[in-house]
């Protein structure tokens, strides 16, 4: 009885020793797209055209994204328009992507010698929303509002540092 007992007591730890956990292996792999880096060309620059002032009152002068003029208050536009045009810029990538437009948020001085004016309330077609680009390409149209003083002395009115319009990838 006693071998019996020892010869179960024995299989029980062989048993235990040799039992094995079953072991088993995936794979993956690592993957990554470079895309197009998104770019902005600039491809026509801003312009208010021809703007006449009362000498009491200022005004303002606003330009659409689309390039149309308004005239507020003080200000009169001339019939001699001059060369009126929003900037346009052509923004580059990867086709159909998305993006987002980021415009000046802050004043921007235009002068003419020691005569300065500022250039406010930047608005964009598309929005800052963004947009997409088809085939790789849209074009970004920009304007903004013209604060122009009583008195606002003639002259040739130029950004002393252009204006900057980011856009990224959404």
């Amino acid at each position: 009885m006693k071998t019996i007992t020892f010869f179960v007591t024995s299989l029980m730890l062989v048993g235990f020793v040799t039992q094995s956990h079953a072991q088993e292996t995936a794979s993956a792999t690592a993957t990554a797209t470079i895309v197009t880096p998104i770019s902005i060309v600039k491809d026509v620059d801003m312009n208010f055209g021809n703007v006449a002032v009362q000498s009491t009152t200022g005004g303002t002068v606003t330009l659409s994204a689309a390039g149309v003029r308004a005239r507020f208050l003080g200000v009169t536009l001339p019939t001699t328009a001059g060369t009126v045009s929003a900037a346009s810029f052509t923004v580059s990538g990867t086709g159909s992507y998305g993006y987002t437009v980021t415009l000046p948020s802050s004043a921007v001085t235009i002068s003419s010698g020691a005569n300065t004016m500022t250039v406010t309330t930047f608005v964009s077609t598309p929005s800052g929303a963004g947009g997409a680009l088809t085939a790789g390409e849209q074009t970004l149209n920009v304007g903004a509002t013209l604060n122009v003083g009583a008195a606002q002395p003639a002259g040739t009115y130029v950004s002393d540092t252009p204006f900057d319009v980011t856009v990224n990838y959404n």
